[in-house]
């Protein structure tokens, strides 16, 4: 498990360049979403191969980061939250043995998401970037997903679906593309 965004991005960088021989899209979700925009900074700062497009689901703009402490909640109130959020069977949280197997590693990327600082960004992606959202993401609102846009000097294209924090599970051909 790895609890820092550096850890995390540098890790990707280091195999990276097994895969920089042919053209390809980063796609991130929520959490997934930060840590793309990341690994698309390093690479940069690094003068390696950039993906074709970047692709944010479901997160705010790195300027509107914000810091939680959700990772350090007591169980009942960390699955409570987990449930909230959606797609999460509440059956899933009402076995010790799955808690014991899988709240460790979640809790784990709430820590990393919760405590990310995002690398301030002296230029902007060189790429086109593509921002997804749900319009019924109450983790997100249009407004900060439209902020990625000044993250790029490439084309922008916003796209919002119907639906929840996890809009992409019910839109996956569309999101897919969407994406390509």
């Amino acid at each position: 498990m790895v609890s820092r965004m550096a850890d995390l991005t540098d890790a990707l960088v280091h195999v990276m360049p097994a895969m920089l021989d042919r053209p390809y899209v980063l796609f991130g979700h929520s959490m997934g979403a930060a840590v793309g925009h990341e690994l698309c900074v390093s690479l940069m700062q690094k003068n390696m191969r950039l993906p074709e497009r970047l692709v944010v689901s479901a997160r705010e703009a790195p300027q509107h980061n914000q810091a939680g402490d959700l990772h350090r909640a007591p169980e009942p109130l960390f699955c409570e939250r987990l449930i909230e959020l959606g797609n999460t069977p509440a059956e899933l949280l009402q076995s010790e043995e799955w808690r014991k197997l899988m709240l460790p590693v979640i809790r784990n990327d709430y820590q990393l998401i919760e405590t990310y600082v995002p690398t301030p960004l002296h230029r902007t992606l060189p790429i086109p970037l593509s921002a997804f959202a749900g319009d019924k993401d109450n983790e997100l609102t249009v407004e900060q997903a439209a902020d990625w846009s000044s993250l790029t000097s490439k084309s922008f294209l916003l796209r919002i679906f119907d639906g929840d924090h996890f809009y992409l599970c019910k839109h996956r051909a569309a999101v897919i593309a969407e994406a390509i």
